[in-house]
């Protein structure tokens, strides 16, 4: 199991970006991919765990610490995705202030172009598998904008993200 957060403050791309250019892509492997959910539980911040992707489709395991989140409203302008609350809550709230509550084995679809930001709900650590389909694959899967359509790394000090810090001994598995 890792030691060291994915998640990094103020890199020029976002983890996914990152990560994913490391890792690459075999387009003619054509072979699935078993992958195991694991990951430190972080005190403060939040990270993501790559699980597996094709050129069209991402999966990782995002941890969130207590009270944390995707913290501005923003949208994916090239992707649709879904997180699945495998541990603790996330309150969703979209453009118009309107709040949903997703529990342990409930999910959520956001479609592309749709505002969102959510946070950790309750006081407790959440754990959410997140997947992400490219809608055009002619265009970066990455953009993440604003409300003002501003672009938005997500892992940035603009986007009041904090570094994350693991909690010693705390594991989802």
């Amino acid at each position: 199991m890792k030691t060291e957060p994915d998640h990094l403050l103020d890199q020029p791309t976002g983890t996914m970006e990152r990560l994913l250019g490391k890792i690459g892509f075999d387009a003619e492997a054509k072979r699935p991919t078993v992958f195991t959910m694991e990951s430190p539980i972080p005190e403060q911040g939040n990270d993501r765990t790559y699980l597996a992707h094709t050129d069209r489709l991402t999966v990782f395991l995002n941890v969130y610490s207590p009270n944390d989140g995707e913290n501005k409203l923003h949208t994916h302008t090239n992707e649709d995705h879904a997180f699945i609350v495998l541990q603790g809550a996330a309150e969703f709230v979209g453009p118009n202030d309107e709040k949903m509550m997703v529990n342990t084995h409930q999910g959520i679809m956001v479609p592309r172009n749709c505002l969102y930001t959510f946070m950790a709900a309750n006081n407790e650590a959440l754990v959410m598998i997140r997947v992400g389909a490219t809608v055009d694959a002619d265009k970066s899967l990455y953009g993440r904008v604003l409300e003002d359509g501003t672009p938005l790394i997500g892992n940035s000090k603009e986007n009041n993200t904090v570094p994350c810090v693991f909690k010693p001994g705390a594991f989802f598995s």
